[in-house]
């Protein structure tokens, strides 16, 4: 069975598996509402690029909601 495609509950575009991660690690893993980046950014208030330097960050503490 393939996996259903998440979306923004913003904007309602197509998320990568990044963006879900990030929602995931931020808000809650238990979370079912994700943001892409775009309007994530305008939730905490921060710029797309800040959000980005998190996921790098992530990645190379070896968080395994990026894997």
């Amino acid at each position: 069975m393939a996996k259903s495609k998440k979306q923004c509950i913003e904007c309602k575009r197509l998320l990568k598996k990044d963006e879900i991660a990030l929602c995931k690690k931020l808000l809650s893993e238990d979370t079912s509402d994700f943001m892409c980046l775009d309007c994530f950014a305008e939730y905490w208030g921060c710029s797309r690029a800040d959000l980005e330097i998190k996921i790098s960050e992530f990645k190379e503490q070896g968080c395994v909601l990026f894997v």
